[in-house]
């Protein structure tokens, strides 16, 4: 955390490092154990081997950061519409960013899975994953890695937790439509109708998202009332 070891630095070995701290070595080698687990050292044997820093890359830390954000989420750390208002908040941004210099990449990504939301045989379970890359694509685009950073953890986890509860209650369709003006704002560089797009899809979900909500309240006073 202070910067004192950088990415590929070697570590001392655990005898001078029990002697720095006063420890014993196995107390050492279950710290560095820790560490490992984490993929924040790498260990390489021989002549030139020990114990170095890791370099995590960007993919590494996202997940990271998709798995805490799905724990907690299973743990109602959040509710659907906090959910909702952080995607909506930060993925306005990245519509902004992606319509300022569209990527012919990640532009086909978004047309390919739009393509593949249009098929009739498509399950429940598929189209919401096509859902998940096609924003992902979009964040992808922003050419920001904070921005992608911050997100992966909304876009991969919240997401199809989101999506799961929704989906009964959407019509996909008008997921579709939404879908489909966000990538003709983003393909003509239009980041006002691209906005104008994300709102009235997340103002479409965030309803959704309520009609969820009352029909699980609904159930449950149900069930109370049958017990």
């Amino acid at each position: 955390m202070s910067g004192e070891l950088k990415a590929d630095d070697r570590l001392p070995t655990e005898e001078e490092l029990a002697s720095r701290y006063q420890v014993s070595r196995p107390t050492i080698r279950e710290a560095l154990k820790r560490l490992a687990a984490q993929n924040l050292i790498r260990s390489r044997r021989g002549p030139a081997g020990g114990t170095f820093v890791n370099r995590p890359t960007l993919e590494e830390a996202s997940q990271s950061l998709t798995s805490s954000a799905t724990l907690l989420a299973s743990m109602d750390q959040f509710s659907l519409s906090e959910i909702a208002d952080a995607r909506h908040e930060m993925e306005a941004i990245c519509c902004r960013l992606a319509a300022q210099q569209p990527d012919p990449v990640q532009l086909a990504e978004m047309a390919k899975e739009l393509a593949i939301q249009q098929q009739e045989s498509l399950s429940d379970e598929e189209f919401c994953a096509s859902d998940v890359r096609f924003h992902r694509a979009l964040v992808d685009m922003s050419r920001n890695a904070m921005l992608q950073f911050l997100m992966y953890g909304v876009i991969e986890a919240m997401q199809p937790v989101a999506n799961m509860v929704v989906y009964r209650f959407r019509d996909r369709q008008d997921v579709i439509e939404a879908h489909k003006a966000l990538y003709q704002a983003i393909e003509q560089q239009d980041s006002l109708a691209a906005g104008v797009a994300l709102d009235r899809l997340m103002v479409y979900l965030k309803a959704r998202f309520e009609a969820a909500q009352q029909w699980k309240a609904e159930q449950g006073q149900s069930s109370a009332g049958q017990n």
